[in-house]
């Protein structure tokens, strides 16, 4: 799932916002990917709780490559371990497989399903 800069026009939705609409859809038929937004590990924990199978995490990885090489790359893997690893002794889940979507909380007023999302009053 990715919307690869979609988000510049008017009223397109992040892809974690898609996320437990598609996850319903398609079941456990395929494995789903999330691409975008993946900067710490509780977003990795909250892709996986919300349906994802697994995470892209290519711009982190961009980052760190430029700005450090290998090693930059090598410690932000391992940053996103530790942070997950946290986020998840946290919230009680023990394994990967005991993420759930009760772990996540939408905002009331954020929506939680497409259909609840409205453009602005100007």
């Amino acid at each position: 799932i990715s919307n690869h800069g979609g988000r510049a026009l008017d009223g397109c939705l992040a892809s974690i916002d898609v996320l437990p609409e598609i996850a319903e859809a398609v079941g456990d038929r395929v494995p789903i990917l999330l691409d975008g937004g993946i900067r710490r590990g509780t977003d990795v924990l909250k892709a996986l709780a919300l349906g994802a199978t697994c995470v892209g995490i290519g711009k982190p990885m961009f980052f760190a490559l430029a700005v450090g090489g290998e090693d930059a790359v090598f410690h932000v893997l391992s940053m996103l371990k530790t942070e997950l690893e946290s986020a998840m002794a946290l919230c009680g889940a023990r394994t990967v497989q005991d993420i759930t979507e009760q772990l996540v909380t939408r905002h009331p007023h954020g929506g939680g399903h497409v259909g609840r999302y409205m453009r602005a009053k100007l």
